[in-house]
């Protein structure tokens, strides 16, 4: 059998993994694609879920899976549904700043979904977010802004 190399049944089967939650690390998808014939390295795996936008996140089980932001609200794929981000506050371990950047730590896997979802509202007209693994920096929009601002996080967190 010939590997596929055609981008857009590589992006359609990608879409098939994510959809189906079986997605937990990059090898694994190269696995998963390898298997349906496609001709894949780990870096255009990792160029693929950038260009779709998938975030890793901690499904029920407690495992990190990626998913794609519209799995999450079928009406929109660039927003987190209210009933979703009123429960995002338990990802947040705490905040802390410096006096120019906040940077807020997360459960494993979680910082992507919030940081998504910090982007989205912009308490306090952020400017920015950057999201690691369990990590986020966040840039207010202004110079000694940082305590307003993660009063305006915590305020959009903890509603109910």
């Amino acid at each position: 059998m010939s590997a596929n190399t055609d981008a857009r049944s590589r992006i359609t089967a990608l879409k098939r993994l994510l959809d189906a939650g079986l997605a937990t690390t990059q090898e694994e998808i190269c696995d998963e694609l390898r298997k349906l014939s496609f001709d894949i390295t780990q870096s255009t795996v990792s160029r693929d879920l950038r260009r779709l936008g998938a975030i890793r996140i901690v499904n029920s089980s407690g495992e990190t899976i990626y998913k794609l932001p519209n799995q999450f609200n079928n009406l929109s794929p660039v927003s987190v549904p209210d009933s979703v981000s009123s429960g995002l506050w338990g990802l947040i371990k705490d905040i802390k700043h410096n006096g120019y950047i906040i940077v807020i730590h997360t459960t494993p896997g979680s910082a992507s979904l919030i940081a998504k979802h910090i982007d989205d509202v912009q308490p306090n007209g952020i400017l920015g977010t950057i999201a690691g693994d369990d990590t986020i920096f966040v840039i207010p929009s202004g110079k000694d802004q940082a305590e307003n601002t993660i009063k305006a996080i915590q305020t959009e967190f903890e509603k109910d």
